[in-house]
């Protein structure tokens, strides 16, 4: 092997074009492909920008021929050489640099490469964990390449956005407090301060907060944020989020801006121009329709309540459903009574996973609605729910009843089925929506006790303010989510900065006023001290990269994703530490914990 020496790279491989004919130029990069052709050896170079094909004769150059018969793919070369046209029958339309080549008068093997797991190509069929163990090389695909370079460009669209509106970018510690008031935390221990723990941040919320009470007025980060959650396919321990506080705002001041930052994002990456202002919808309005507060709105299947036709039904599972407090919700599948029995015994089965226990299938056929359920219902029933789901001949009606979150959410689960089954989801079609006037409180059975929607910061209706001690339930926030084809990619709200509201809504929250003190003393101390209004947003970088390249999970548009299980296969994380690093830290690993 070699090394470069005094040789210097001239141009990436993809800015080698027809105006360089004649030049010499030196490239480095990845062997890509091999190939030899009568005693002339062809490779295709690569590096991050593409490739070109550079040549190896003989007769031009026959010592640097000579070492060609030594290369394999993924070596490291530097060549130097001059640009030639390929002839008019070799030009490759389909690549960048198809119209020349590379004739090599020197090369140096500046590395040498094992075997890889993989090829190094997109049409490669690997397994997702032997890409995640071998992250460095999935990375070196075209593929995967793009997509990083794509989210750089987009996270710098962004930091140019904030810039040019007046926002500074200030970094928020990594170390701060455990407020376990939501997810749990990270927690961190410390050596010099034994029992005690450091948390890593959820988000920079109280941080944020304080800097306006600080003065800075608009500020923004793009932030790692750290969360011990289960995982699935769009959540990793440890993400990345635009965070945005402002003072003095209205709710349509955050709509303006980020209604800009997103329109910016989709014209300048992908040529597209998004309507504006997005449209909005109450949050009542998404459940009611939707079944959910992330509605995708490219297609329209809508749910319709259908309790206030059931009061008195003598078909047992309304019944039941309404007798415990339950609602009975239906929606309609044009044209699509022709399905199979089986067909809709797989979407039965398929919502059990969402708490279902049953659902209701009738066809509305040319001898009217057909079904077991249909002896059960009266005449008038029958007509009132054909009416208000707008069926007709041809049509399928499905219908459960649950309590309110269950028959919501296997609605909303049933209406995305339908959609993919009937194949009318468009694609590259992409629907922006405001979802607004969120409850300020979820009641948790479990717990028995209010909790907030959103966190504890979130302003209340001006108008809702008088209910926070006798009817919590009713109160709406000012608070706000921007949803893009039924994903949440991003949520924020008009945060309380008056110490008394604050405290009302602890007290809602069952939070004691010793309790906040310990976990929120320094923001309500802040507070005392002349802290304006104020109100922002986070949206999520990973799912927003998502939509941008059209990936399937987040974990493709993030150079080193953990699994499902929360592990970096390819440093092997988390693993286990030293007994030293252990006794520093005043800790112990019982047997227990290893079980």
């Amino acid at each position: 092997m070699e090394e470069m020496g005094s040789w210097k790279r001239t141009s990436y491989c993809t800015e080698v074009g027809k105006t360089d004919v004649g030049k010499t130029v030196c490239l480095m990069g990845w062997v890509n492909s091999y190939r030899d052709h009568g005693g002339v050896i062809f490779i295709d170079l690569r590096d991050r920008a593409g490739l070109v094909q550079v040549v190896f004769n003989p007769t031009f150059a026959a010592s640097a021929h000579d070492k060609a018969n030594l290369l394999r793919n993924e070596w490291v070369i530097a060549v130097s050489g001059e640009v030639r046209p390929r002839p008019a029958d070799m030009v490759n339309p389909k690549l960048r640099t198809g119209a020349i080549e590379v004739w090599v008068k020197e090369m140096r093997i500046l590395n040498r490469s094992a075997a890889t797991p993989f090829a190094i190509e997109d049409e490669a069929k690997i397994n997702e964990e032997l890409r995640l163990k071998y992250r460095y090389l999935d990375l070196r695909r075209p593929e995967m390449q793009k997509k990083i370079i794509c989210r750089h460009r987009v996270v710098k669209l962004i930091r140019d956005h904030f810039d040019t509106n007046g926002f500074y970018e200030i970094e928020t510690p990594f170390l701060a407090k455990s407020t376990p008031e939501g997810a749990r935390d990270y927690l961190i221990p410390s050596r010099i301060s034994p029992g005690k723990f450091y948390a890593l941040p959820q988000s920079p919320q109280l941080f944020k907060q304080i800097l306006m009470v600080a003065g800075f007025d608009r500020y923004f980060q793009v932030v790692r944020c750290m969360r011990d959650e289960d995982l699935r396919a769009d959540r990793q321990p440890e993400f990345t989020q635009l965070d945005v506080e402002m003072s003095f705002p209205q709710p349509e001041d955050i709509y303006e801006l980020i209604e800009g930052v997103l329109a910016r994002i989709w014209k300048e990456i992908l040529g597209i121009e998004i309507p504006r202002p997005f449209p909005k919808l109450s949050w009542d309005e998404a459940m009611s329709k939707y079944g959910c507060d992330k509605p995708d709105t490219r297609y329209e299947l809508f749910l319709q309540d259908l309790s206030d036709i059931f009061p008195n039904s003598e078909y047992r599972f309304f019944k039941q459903a309404l007798a415990d407090g339950g609602i009975i919700k239906g929606m309609n599948a044009p044209g699509c009574a022709e399905w199979s029995r089986k067909d809709t015994d797989d979407l039965t089965y398929a919502l059990k996973a969402y708490g279902a226990k049953g659902l209701t299938a009738m066809r509305l056929q040319d001898s009217g609605l057909a079904g077991p359920v249909v002896k059960y219902l009266s005449a008038d029933e029958q007509n009132k729910m054909l009416e208000r789901l707008s069926a007709k001949k041809g049509d399928l009606i499905l219908i459960m009843g649950d309590k309110f979150a269950v028959t919501n959410e296997a609605m909303n689960q049933l209406r995305q089925m339908i959609a993919r089954k009937m194949n009318i989801i468009p694609e590259h079609k992409y629907n922006f929506l405001w979802v607004v006037d969120f409850p300020l409180f979820d009641w948790s059975e479990n717990e028995k006790r209010w909790k907030s929607t959103h966190h504890p910061f979130t302003m209340p209706r001006a108008e809702d303010l008088d209910k926070l001690e006798f009817d919590p339930g009713k109160i709406k926030a000012l608070a706000y989510d921007i949803v893009l084809n039924g994903v949440e990619i991003g949520g924020g709200s008009i945060r309380i900065h008056r110490p008394d509201i604050q405290e009302r809504v602890f007290h809602a929250l069952g939070i004691s006023d010793e309790e906040a003190k310990i976990k929120f003393g320094f923001l309500l101390d802040a507070f005392k001290y002349g802290a304006p209004p104020h109100g922002g947003i986070a949206l999520g970088i990973d799912r927003l990269m998502q939509i941008v390249v059209g990936g399937t999970s987040i974990r493709d548009v993030i150079p080193f994703p953990k699994t499902q299980a929360g592990a970096d296969l390819m440093v092997d994380a988390p693993s286990e530490v030293s007994e030293d690093q252990l006794k520093e830290l005043h800790l112990e690993v019982t047997k227990e914990d290893l079980t």
